[in-house]
């Protein structure tokens, strides 16, 4: 595969690695609530490869979604991967038998994570190991713990070659700042998109520092009202409401690079065309001031 810039908002640097800003998000490869296995397996490995096939180098994934399911189909269709394939993956978390995602974040259990990503991928290094903290009752706001024990346990895994590079998910600012002084930090993962913009400034500080900022639930919480403005402008716009607010986000920072996920080839393709809609300035005005 040779990397392409004619994806939407072209590529970003995470340390000396160069990726899509397009990315793919593996989490729905597994079971319904990203547990156990798909309903169809062959489906998930032509997504993958259709992955490929689009230019797109950065798959976003972990061996606790499914759990395990999600890594084992990527190695069956993308094995031996191309060389300028990039896998992002995250440790800090694991499946309990009812379907939770209780957190695993003793020295024991990251080195294991770790571990179990290589194994399961194929891999000799990853590429980057983000660090998911827990968040609150809703999963998704960062608690503002210490992160300095459980990230020097990744440093040290760096350090053996086990990982290249190193991001946070679910953190807040002093978080990422702490975890600096030990090791650097190439990306991190957050709650955010158009009606949840509490990261509105961290996303601006992180772009300043060269830190690429990954948004997941692109789409996650809208009240009514915020449902019906972005509705509003699709409809203006002749797209959809994902396209519309993965084109914002593109928009947002340069730093910010998206990992929408789908099991279906279809809409994967759609993603990748939505996130190069071209927001006008009176939209784009809008709907900024949905998260307002």
């Amino acid at each position: 595969m040779s990397l392409t810039t004619s994806l939407p908002g072209g590529t970003y640097q995470l340390g000396d690695l160069e990726v899509t800003r397009v990315g793919y998000g593996a989490m729905q490869l597994a079971g319904p609530h990203v547990f156990g296995p798909p309903a169809d397996r062959d489906a998930a490995v032509a997504v993958l490869r259709e992955v490929v096939e689009l230019g797109i180098n950065h798959i976003d994934t972990s061996d606790f979604y499914g759990p395990h399911v999600t890594n084992e189909i990527l190695r069956e269709a993308l094995a031996p991967y191309p060389d300028d394939l990039r896998i992002v993956t995250k440790v800090g978390a694991f499946r309990d038998e009812q379907g939770g995602w209780p957190s695993a974040l003793e020295p024991h259990q990251l080195r294991q994570a770790v571990d179990d990503n290589l194994q399961r991928l194929g891999l000799e290094t990853l590429d980057v190991v983000n660090l998911r903290m827990p968040g609150g009752d809703d999963t998704m706001t960062p608690q503002g713990d210490s992160v300095a024990e459980k990230f020097g346990v990744l440093a040290e895994l760096r350090e053996q070659g086990k990982i290249r590079h190193l991001g946070l998910s679910t953190v807040t600012a002093a978080q990422v700042e702490e975890a600096q002084t030990i090791a650097p930090v190439v990306c991190v993962q957050n709650a955010y998109n158009l009606a949840h913009r509490h990261d509105d400034a961290f996303v601006d500080s992180l772009a300043a520092q060269g830190i690429a900022y990954v948004p997941y639930f692109p789409l996650g919480g809208f009240s009514p009202l915020q449902s019906e403005a972005l509705d509003s402008v699709a409809q203006r716009l002749g797209a959809s409401r994902l396209s519309v607010a993965l084109a914002w986000l593109l928009q947002r920072s340069p730093n910010i690079l998206l990992i929408p996920g789908t099991s279906s080839v279809e809409h994967l393709r759609d993603n990748v065309a939505g996130a190069g809609l071209e927001l006008p300035d009176d939209a784009v005005a809008e709907l900024d001031a949905i998260g307002a």
